[in-house]
């Protein structure tokens, strides 16, 4: 699907949005989310884009980079795919292409983009300010994630706690496993953001734009530094959590076994008692009650016995 843009004092409007400009100018931002076959080959036809580069903006596993041709320059980045419930907590990856040309930006993504929102858009003043703005909110978009991974986490912590059951390790394997793949994505992206400054020239930045540039890096460095932290204690704590459900299952076996235990007792003073054999005991007037009483006894022994043990 595709949806047009301008960028009028500084800000990027929808075509719905920007009224005062006519529909028949060229619109400099244009969006293909999901695109069709009519949209790709349009792509590759009428703006002379690379159908291998094109097809590397919709495939998740490829890995980013920048190419240049003759009228444009061709960015394949990675960013955050947005999460769903269907996902079971794993946090997954998708591309982007940005196609820079002299008067346009062609952005192919294989789903819906978030708007163009926030004070980081409000003074566009250039198409390639623009790209470097939306690599920006793509670093801010992962250190969103990576907060809400961590909530994620520390709640799934909290459960493993107590649980007895593999599902809530799954989950966190599940986390563990996004993790890896939002690491390998930023540093992929971090190669990308280095030539975009190794080649500021090339693709026209000004002074302003290289200022922006290295505060990118150094936002996109830390933004590494962060997920790489995340994915080691994920790694090295997974086996003390699994380690902390087996615990909880052996002492939900202890206790098991204390139950059958105290009743198994009981129920052998009271089988002995009800044999048929003329025992003095069972004449007595109070037979019934003796014999209640010492299978209580005998209930209350094991548990005495159990509780100076487990103080050991």
């Amino acid at each position: 699907m595709q949806k047009l843009f301008h960028v009028c004092d500084g800000r990027v409007l929808d075509l719905q949005s920007a009224i005062s400009i006519p529909v028949s100018q060229e619109c400099p931002l244009r969006i293909y989310a999901n695109p069709d076959e009519a949209e790709k080959r349009a792509l590759i036809q009428d703006l002379k884009i690379d159908e291998h580069t094109l097809a590397s903006a919709l495939d998740p596993d490829e890995l980013a980079r920048i190419e240049f041709e003759p009228d444009h320059m061709a960015v394949i980045l990675k960013r955050p795919k947005n999460y769903s419930a269907e996902d079971q907590y794993v946090f997954k990856v998708s591309s982007m292409g940005l196609f820079l040309f002299k008067d346009k930006l062609i952005i192919v993504a294989p789903e819906e983009m978030p708007p163009f929102e926030g004070r980081i858009f409000n003074k566009i003043a250039s198409l390639q300010d623009l790209l470097l703005k939306i690599v920006w909110r793509t670093v801010t978009h992962y250190l969103e994630h990576l907060k809400i991974i961590n909530m994620i986490s520390n709640e799934v912590e909290t459960k493993i706690n107590k649980a007895m059951e593999n599902r809530y390790l799954i989950n966190l394997f599940a986390l563990e496993k996004g993790m890896v793949y939002y690491h390998n994505a930023i540093h992929s992206n971090a190669v990308v953001i280095e030539k975009l400054k190794v080649n500021a020239a090339k693709i026209g930045l000004t002074t302003e734009n290289l200022e922006f540039l290295d505060d990118l890096v150094i936002e996109n460095s830390q933004c590494e530094k962060q997920a790489e932290i995340y994915s080691n204690v994920f790694a090295s704590l997974m086996d003390a959590r699994v380690s902390v459900v087996n615990n909880n299952l052996n002492v939900l076996m202890k206790t098991l076994n204390l139950i059958t235990i105290a009743i198994m007792i009981p129920t052998l003073v009271v089988s002995a008692f009800s044999m048929n054999v003329n025992l003095p005991l069972l004449r007595h007037p109070y037979a019934f009650w003796i014999i209640l009483g010492l299978a209580a006894v005998s209930s209350a022994t094991v548990v005495l016995v159990w509780k100076l043990t487990s103080r050991k």
